[in-house]
């Protein structure tokens, strides 16, 4: 009794963390059961993570927008406006997939340097800037695919971004070797910094769960990671895609949670005028993220015209809509200085789930469109009653 009381509290004060991992193990459940378990089948779980790459990249950079308070709206068509441009420079100008991506990822630095500076320095509403951006862009896409409509790419190792999957070593049949190997690596690491970080907090005198929560926290995840790792190998294994997302959320947790810059994220969003009292240099940190926000933008485009190895006319579109109900179902607060990228990953694969579950049930589009806002509606008024609360 004492555990599932020490349980409940612990859910209590931490219903924003977990909350999306039970939204998502629910969701999970109620697809596999109505689709006679063909959800949860090794090819639908590897179809589905690959698909979601492209938003989950926007996610991450989308957090640390929202957390300070801001927005941008013009991500979605400088994705497909990048992604044009990558298509392009391969085939009419021939320039090898090694220069094409560097080439892309700074023009979408520039952008959201350009960005950040009409908002910081200027003092423009991001709202007006990246609306004037996403209709600027959306003209720009046009343009770049006014001759063909579709500009395909041949480009094999560019393609293999979106479509393809790191090699095996073939050691055990019918599975894919390194996909395990990492993913027992994944789960030794996980456990290695959660008791690093359980000692940290005990060592400054700060409030740690108790230790059998913390245990069944760690067979938890642990298998659940195993679980994704199995089925993944049963298929192909891990694709390029999936190992681009961690690898940006990797880093990205890294600036959130361990970085001075990560702190006055925080700050800024907290209160902005209190931030620059402290010393915070508040333009710079706008700076920051509007140009990050674009480069992650520009990844995403390159993901998704790898994906569909081509760029079309329509790329882009519903993108950044896509990133910030992501976001905030994955628990950022709608008033600013809440928020952390593994969250938005999570709803970014709570939204993903959700879309492959209704097209395996062929429920029809209108629908499937009114259910993701009822989603959205449900976590925005979630935040506002958990602060409320508080």
């Amino acid at each position: 009794m004492e555990l599932f009381k020490d349980l409940k509290t612990m859910l209590k004060k931490n219903i924003r963390e977990y909350g999306m991992f039970i939204a998502l193990f629910a969701i999970m459940l109620v697809f596999s059961y109505l689709s006679d378990g063909v959800f949860m089948s090794p090819r639908n779980i590897s179809n589905l993570i690959n698909s979601m790459g492209y938003i989950a990249v926007l996610a991450v950079g989308m957090t640390l927008i929202l957390i300070i308070k801001h927005i941008d709206l013009s991500v979605g068509y400088v994705a497909g406006f990048l992604g044009a441009v990558a298509a392009m420079l391969m085939t009419a100008y021939k320039m090898p997939v090694y220069a094409v991506i560097p080439i892309i990822l700074v023009l979408g630095m520039l952008i959201g340097l350009f960005n950040g500076f009409m908002v910081a320095q200027l003092k423009i509403p991001a709202f007006v800037v990246s609306l004037a951006g996403m209709l600027i862009f959306r003209g720009a896409l046009l343009q770049v695919t006014v001759k063909t409509g579709t500009i395909i790419v041949p480009d094999d190792a560019f393609n293999a971004i979106g479509i393809g999957y790191i090699p095996d070593i073939k050691l055990i049949p019918g599975y894919h070797t390194i996909t395990l190997i990492l993913g027992a690596l994944a789960i030794g690491l996980f456990i290695y910094f959660q008791f690093q970080n359980r000692r940290n907090k005990k060592k400054y005198n700060f409030e740690v769960v108790p230790i059998k929560i913390f245990y069944i926290k760690l067979v938890f995840i642990s298998l659940l990671i195993a679980y994704v790792t199995w089925i993944l190998s049963d298929y192909n294994g891990l694709s390029w895609t999936v190992v681009i997302v961690l690898i940006v959320v990797g880093l990205y947790n890294f600036i959130q949670t361990k970085t001075v810059l990560g702190r006055h994220i925080y700050a800024v969003g907290g209160n902005g005028e209190a931030a620059t009292l402290s010393g915070i240099d508040v333009k710079k940190v706008t700076l920051f993220v509007f140009a990050s926000m674009s480069t992650l933008a520009a990844l995403s485009g390159i993901l998704f015209t790898a994906r569909l190895q081509s760029a079309t006319v329509s790329a882009g579109t519903g993108f950044e809509l896509d990133a910030i109900a992501s976001a905030y179902v994955g628990g950022v607060s709608a008033a600013g200085g809440v928020g952390r990228v593994t969250g938005s990953i999570i709803g970014a694969l709570v939204m993903a789930s959700l879309t492959s579950g209704m097209n395996l049930l062929n429920v029809g589009v209108s629908y499937q469109y009114i259910i993701r806002g009822a989603i959205l509606i449900l976590a925005v008024v979630f935040d506002v009653q958990t602060r409320n609360k508080k």
